[in-house]
């Protein structure tokens, strides 16, 4: 390492050995050093630069010089040996996948990569830089998700409490229409009226899920208080209610009949009539298939490609199925062996180039071969459906809140972990005197 080092200051001393000038000369240098490799001073002036135009423009006050350097270098410190572990390990964005991903940028965008590059230009920075940039951008994602996400562990239990909480505070402010029939029992019961107003509450229960009308029933057959109101309780929220009705609606959604329920005075069936400022959520699923191939040294990225574009053609002409292809050459292996079925899932649950990929497809239509992180597809959009997922919703939010939560703590832990395992030298700048 410190050989390393030595070198590294030899060669920069023989280069200032050959300037021969009277004024000072600022020569580009080496600032820090992080394992064998270096930052040089171009790489912190040049970010230096970009921090305080990018706050130029947002109107946004900066500390003093000297505290804004030490954040860039440390912010260079972090990047670096970020690269350098996806180095270590084998991770690169090749250039087909870098395209697909600016294809995919300037899509978004509603424009051309034509007209992204000229915009681009426009703002000062050459369409290489932007390259290159993009593909560090795309390599910090890539290391960080594989190393901090098997850190990561989410427990039923913590989604389960966090779901709850999410519930209890979105019905608050929302007002239920309840209708309750009660089936009553008589004081001291017997088991043989028990039994009876047993049967005579699922009878009821039945003829409702069949599809009868809840008041008529009600007032044929309750004993409760709202029976001549064909059992319904006027809008009441969640405070207001008699326990009975507040320990069933948490879960409860607009038409759900519950019960039957037994307690002292006898069997209540409850059925949520409306309710009002209930928010419910709704999703678009797709049901689609597809075909992966993973480039490898074998492999490499054309012929993958290469391959995937025959069987477009192939499926097209009919010469070939697609589910027969996906067993043969899938190398999905959760959707390979089912002919490449994904089955019903919403679009943001793939990768984004995956789901922006089916949301431009029309139904039965296949794509082009794309690319995302896990290899080259060919997709197929089967179906489309709209759902009432507002548990499913809940889960998933509970879910990506905790997750984002520990995968923050996670990569800073990371991050500090490697930090605090590196060697790193930071060299004061000195100036040079010919």
């Amino acid at each position: 390492m410190k050989h390393c080092k030595k070198m590294i200051f030899a060669l920069f001393t023989l280069a200032v050995s050959q300037v021969s000038v009277a004024a000072p000369v600022q020569l580009d240098r080496v600032a820090v050093q992080i394992n064998e490799g270096i930052i040089l001073e171009s790489e912190i002036s040049h970010m230096v630069t970009s921090v305080k135009a990018n706050a130029q423009k947002a109107g946004q006050g900066l500390p003093s010089d000297n505290a804004l350097r030490t954040q860039v270098i440390e912010r260079l410190i972090l990047t670096h040996l970020q690269l350098q572990m996806a180095e270590r390990i084998g991770l690169s964005i090749g250039d087909l996948q870098l395209d697909q991903t600016i294809e995919n940028i300037a899509k978004e965008q509603g424009l051309s990569v034509n007209q992204m590059k000229q915009q681009i230009e426009s703002e000062g920075m050459s369409f290489a830089q932007y390259r290159e940039q993009l593909r560090e951008e795309i390599t910090l994602g890539e290391i960080q998700r594989i190393q901090v996400q098997r850190r990561i562990q989410v427990s039923p239990q913590e989604i389960n409490n966090l779901v709850k909480m999410i519930q209890e505070q979105g019905l608050k402010d929302v007002e239920f229409q309840m209708g309750h029939i009660l089936i009553e029992v008589p004081s001291n019961p017997t088991s043989e009226q028990l039994e009876a107003s047993s049967k005579r509450a699922n009878i009821v229960l039945k003829r409702l899920n069949d599809g009868e009308d809840f008041r008529r029933t009600a007032i044929a057959s309750s004993s409760g208080p709202k029976a001549l109101e064909g059992g319904i309780w006027d809008y009441m929220s969640i405070n207001e209610m008699p326990t009975l009705f507040a320990e069933v609606v948490t879960d409860a959604k607009t038409g759900d009949v519950i019960g039957p329920i037994k307690s002292a005075s006898g069997f209540h069936i409850i059925k949520i009539m409306d309710a009002r400022g209930l928010q419910t959520q709704e999703i678009n699923e797709v049901r689609s298939r597809h075909i992966l191939l993973k480039p490898s040294p074998i492999l490499s990225e054309e012929r993958a490609k290469a391959m995937l574009e025959n069987f477009l053609t192939q499926i097209r002409s009919g010469e070939a199925d697609f589910a027969d292809l996906a067993r043969q050459y899938s190398e999905d292996p959760g959707s390979g062996a089912k002919g490449g079925e994904l089955g019903w899932a919403e679009p943001t649950v793939y990768v984004p180039e995956f789901a922006q990929t089916l949301n431009s497809l029309e139904i039965n239509e296949i794509s082009e071969p794309f690319r995302t992180t896990h290899g080259w597809h060919i997709a197929q959009l089967e179906e489309k459906r709209t759902t009432d997922a507002t548990d499913q919703f809940n889960s998933n939010r509970a879910h990506q809140l905790i997750y984002r939560r520990k995968f923050n703590e996670e990569l800073q832990n990371w991050l500090d972990e490697m930090r605090s395992e590196a060697y790193i030298e930071v060299f004061e700048p000195e100036i040079i005197r010919g």
